[in-house]
């Protein structure tokens, strides 16, 4: 039989090319010498404090690599209180002063960076005459070359933020920091459990990126969106995510060449990129990558961001990061996916065949439950924003009430643990699907439940409040946070009842530490159950039950922000570091004035598109339908139906005015609470209007437009 010369090929370079523009540790050994790429590695895998000697050599290295990847130019590539990232780009060519150049990249420019901080956010901390402030190079997160080999190609180095007198500035500071303290603790429980100490413990992450994509020529027909990240006004379509078919769905050809392109980039930069799939909503998809080191995954996260919208015009859409863009239909979140490796270098989140009678988990499980109970009200202020109010407590999101899902087999642990101690673990049994072809599946021993806000799943916790448009950075320091204080209190509590001479016998540990372990885990149990919840919680009883729990239900941002000044938040956050008291202050004050900035922006976008697009339309309409009505007493008939329109028109006319009228009364009082109800006031008044305006009078393009124009 003849050959078929038609096979594809297959693809060469996948493997090869992949972090092939991130100056990663696999680059490092290409370009450094040995002993500073031992050094430099030492510093990234095990913490080692960095040796500023070593610095002219890897900035020297780091410069010759970013320029045959067609960088001229470097930035140290930051993350201020804005929400978003920052760069300031400075060329490698220096005068030689006999008229040429040279390109040059000292050690100097590499660890220390000194962008104006006068301009950014700070609460406080930077007055506009103090101007100075630092960027300082973070060498366990790796650099890379955004758009190599084109003209836009720049060496980037992440870095944090700080001001004169090295007050954070950033997410990314405090990130680290909380990372500092949970490592102390962790390493702790090594020594308490008798583990090796052969890795550096660390928390991971994996972060599932939800988006939506629309038509790049609709979206510069909105100007809400173009303006806000999301839509102000606009109906849902008779079809919108009803039929629930696109979820998972077949991805449209020019969706799937995007994503194709996304992946090619993001693997490119040593980002390890795995799924892509259709979300719930039409018009909605999702992305996620392979877990890794946080603070590495967090910047990963932040590269994801602009990929998706760097890419996306290059394929005639637009890439929209909010929580909310469309109304009526789900929104976007960004599943935190959080777990720690500890000093073996083993996931400690993993329970094992018999979770029962693995001691080292069952104290990481109080742990955890103990975390979230005591911090619950900061780990929900970690996630408060405009956008994300829109989403938090809808039926699409978790709500607002931070709760732990457990599941069935560590639920019933749990229950052991606090009435005597935990003796077995009910196992997952096998599923039979009833054809004789198919093989029989491992059934997991816990289902998923996607209405919980923190929900174990496997060897993680889920944390799936962040929202879309947000950093990563400040959810996991909160985890972080809570886990290093409960850790350390657990921790003090078994010290105390078992001193150091007594905690170990020569074949490990003794039964005399194991009775104290029970009472420390089932005194914790008994504190923090309240905080495990199995249900449904989008149910309306849910509220109701956390009530009689006593779990904090901050449904506003205002309301969450508030925690973060509290005297107990501001001592933990000084007890470990993370914080200083200041620092703190400034960030309410910073979070709590943008939230107002952005209510009154999108307030006054509003206002203004509905005086110049939607008024016109609406008295266009009016008019229109007072010609039919005229028109058609003239010729001697009483249409019913046409006077039942025009007046209906008429009345919502009036309504609109009166909306708007009253929305910019808001607006002038500057109350942004009031605010928020006016805009949803006018905006019920709008969407009947779209729904009785043409297409033809309506300005602007309509959600069924938006989900089904590819």
């Amino acid at each position: 039989m003849a050959k078929c010369d038609c096979e594809p090929k297959r693809s060469a370079g996948l493997a090869d090319n992949f972090g092939c523009d991130s100056f990663n540790l696999a680059t490092m050994r290409e370009w450094l010498s040995g002993k500073v790429y031992k050094a430099i590695k030492a510093t990234i895998q095990d913490g080692t404090p960095l040796d500023p000697a070593i610095a002219e050599e890897i900035a020297d290295a780091m410069k010759s690599w970013a320029i045959s990847k067609g960088a001229t130019h470097f930035t140290h590539w930051f993350q201020p209180l804005t929400g978003t990232t920052a760069e300031k780009h400075d060329s490698f060519l220096t005068p030689d002063f006999q008229g040429g150049v040279i390109a040059q990249f000292s050690g100097k420019e590499l660890i220390q960076g000194e962008p104006d901080a006068s301009s950014f956010p700070s609460g406080g901390l930077r007055a506009t005459f103090e101007a100075r402030g630092y960027t300082a190079w973070d060498p366990t997160s790796h650099a890379f070359v955004f758009n190599a080999h084109t003209s836009r190609a720049v060496l980037c180095i992440p870095t944090v933020f700080c001001g004169y007198h090295g007050e954070a500035l950033d997410v990314k500071t405090p990130l680290l920091r909380s990372q500092a303290a949970l490592v102390k603790q962790l390493k702790r429980v090594g020594t308490l459990f008798n583990v090796p100490e052969t890795h550096r413990p660390y928390a991971t992450l994996g972060s599932e990126q939800e988006y939506f994509l629309i038509d790049r020529k609709l979206y510069e027909s909105r100007p809400d969106i173009i303006m806000t990240g999301r839509t102000l006004f606009g109906r849902r379509p008779a079809r919108h995510q009803q039929m629930e078919d696109h979820y998972f769905g077949r991805i449209k050809k020019r969706v799937l060449e995007f994503m194709a392109d996304v992946d090619n980039r993001l693997w490119r930069l040593g980002v390890p990129s795995k799924t892509r799939h259709n979300e719930v909503s039409p018009a909605q998809f999702e992305i996620a990558p392979v877990f890794e080191e946080q603070n590495l995954a967090v910047d990963h996260n932040l590269v994801i961001m602009h990929t998706l919208q760097d890419l996306a015009p290059e394929h005639g859409f637009q890439c929209l990061l909010h929580e909310k863009p469309f109304a009526g239909v789900n929104g976007s979140g960004k599943h935190n996916n959080w777990s720690i490796v500890g000093t073996d270098g083993k996931n400690w989140f993993t329970p094992g065949e018999t979770p029962h009678e693995n001691a080292k988990f069952l104290f990481m499980l109080a742990s955890v439950l103990k975390a979230i109970d005591s911090s619950a009200a900061i780990i929900r202020a970690s996630v408060a924003s405009a956008a994300n109010d829109h989403r938090l407590g809808a039926n699409e999101a978790p709500p607002a009430i931070m709760s732990v899902y457990l599941g069935e087999q560590l639920e019933d642990i749990i229950s052991q643990i606090e009435t005597g101690g935990a003796k077995t673990s009910k196992k997952g049994g096998r599923i039979e699907i009833g054809v004789s072809t198919l093989p029989s599946l491992p059934r997991d021993v816990t289902d998923r439940n996607r209405t919980s806000p923190f929900a174990f799943t496997g060897n993680k916790f889920e944390f799936r409040a962040v929202g879309s448009s947000q950093s990563c950075a400040e959810p996991n320091t909160a985890l972080n946070l809570a886990m290093a204080a409960a850790l350390d209190e657990m921790l003090n509590a078994i010290e105390k009842k078992l001193p150091a001479a007594r905690k170990k016998d020569t074949e490990g540990h003794s039964k005399e530490f194991h009775a104290v372990l029970q009472d420390v885990l089932q005194d914790t149990v008994a504190k923090h159950k309240r905080i495990i919840f199995d249900g449904d919680g989008y149910s309306p009883d849910w509220k109701k039950e956390a009530a009689k729990r006593k779990l904090p239900n901050l449904e506003t941002t205002p309301e969450a922000l508030k925690t973060i000044i509290e005297p107990a938040t501001i001592a933990l956050y000084s007890k470990y570091g993370v914080l200083t008291e200041r620092e703190a202050r400034s960030r309410y004050e910073v979070y709590l004035h943008t939230w107002g900035q952005i209510v009154n922006m999108e307030g006054g976008c509003a206002l203004d598109l509905s005086r110049t697009f939607i008024i016109p339309a609406a008295l266009e309409m009016e008019k229109i339908l007072a010609k039919s009505l005229e028109s058609a007493e003239h010729f001697g008939r009483d249409d019913e139906s046409r006077r039942d329109a025009y007046t209906r028109v008429a009345e919502l006319v009036e309504e609109l005015y009166r909306s708007v009228n009253n929305l910019e009364t808001v607006l002038n009082d500057n109350n942004g609470s009031l605010v928020v109800t006016a805009m949803l006031e006018l905006r019920k008044v709008v969407d009947q209007l779209e729904d009785l305006v043409p297409d033809k009078i309506w300005p602007f393009p309509c959600y069924g437009e938006m989900f089904f124009t590819f």
